[in-house]
């Protein structure tokens, strides 16, 4: 219950957001359990209102409870109902989303947290939750939830630029499988772009990019540099693509714009069979240290659990 009487989060779900106006014009709340403001408890059914202000401005300071974390989020940002200096709570978290220290990470990233049953939250009192990292890098090998990870971490944002690497690849039906899964997965006010051309959008202001991924990147770069041809290789093509892979890594450092970038992590495995696929393991693992180095945050992805190697 409210601390002033008016209805819990549940209630609210039930009511069509009814209640909405005077919990947030409260002076202070208290989470309780009914409410599910631990992280505990079914999503209700409905959706997080957007009209917050009649004057159309965010609320400067108050606690907002939302039914899905990032996605609403989002949407409210959207239509300017949450400002930098709202303080975001999250409540009524499914069964998929993992209790415990995990929640908490992923709910940072978002720029949110949540709060224990019980918890007395006063109007105007700062929170200190930290920001979203401007550069992230998460790293992983195959199947390994580095690209679910990645959305993760910017899905509270209404306006992202996914940036895949891969193209078409007319006629191959698993490739076209993948993206469709891809797509699914994202919000859709996300807009996407086919492009291996990085360097321009990151030196553009705009919204946040999602780069999804650097080690196809890196194959079309050896493509145009000639690399997986010994003669060229040696005549030009390697310190080719050392120019390429530090105008990449300079412009990820300068970039005005939140970036998520995603690569494999292909060194772990067994040693290639050929020269060249020695090649790209080894120019791969070149390419994510020089970027990883002008990263805020970097990640590894393991069984679709994330280990943070830096930030």
């Amino acid at each position: 219950m409210c601390a002033c009487g008016t209805a819990c989060g549940t209630a609210w779900a039930a009511a069509g957001g009814a209640g909405w106006a005077a919990w947030a014009a409260c002076a202070a709340w208290t989470a309780c359990g009914d409410c599910g403001a631990a992280g505990e408890g079914a999503a209700p059914g409905g959706t997080a209102p957007v009209a917050w202000r009649a004057n159309g401005t965010p609320w400067p300071s108050v606690r907002t409870l939302i039914a899905r974390p990032c996605v609403e989020f989002g949407s409210t940002g959207a239509v300017g109902a949450v400002g930098a200096a709202t303080d975001v709570l999250a409540a009524h978290l499914d069964h998929d989303v993992p209790p415990g220290a995990e929640t908490r990470r992923r709910l940072a990233a978002a720029g949110a947290r949540a709060v224990p049953d019980g918890t007395t939250l006063t109007v105007g009192v700062y929170e200190d939750v930290p920001d979203v990292p401007r550069r992230t890098l998460v790293l992983g090998g195959a199947r390994s939830g580095k690209s679910v990870e990645a959305e993760r971490r910017l899905e509270s944002f209404p306006d992202v630029l996914y940036v895949a690497t891969g193209g078409t690849r007319g006629g191959d039906t698993e490739w076209a499988e993948r993206v469709a899964a891809h797509r699914e997965r994202r919000p859709g006010s996300w807009r996407t772009v086919e492009t291996c051309d990085l360097v321009p959008l990151l030196g553009e202001r705009g919204a946040p990019l999602l780069i999804d991924c650097l080690s196809l990147w890196l194959t079309d770069a050896m493509d145009a540099v000639g690399a997986w041809d010994d003669a060229e290789w040696s005549g030009g093509g390697e310190k080719a693509l050392r120019a390429r892979v530090g105008e990449l890594a300079e412009a990820v450092r300068t970039t005005r714009r939140t970036v998520v970038a995603v690569s494999n992590e292909v060194g772990s495995g067994i040693v290639p069979a050929t020269a060249s696929g020695r090649r790209y393991r080894d120019e791969l693992g070149r390419l994510n240290a020089a970027v990883a180095a002008e990263c805020e945050t970097v990640l590894l992805t393991v069984a679709g659990q994330a280990l943070t190697l830096r930030g």
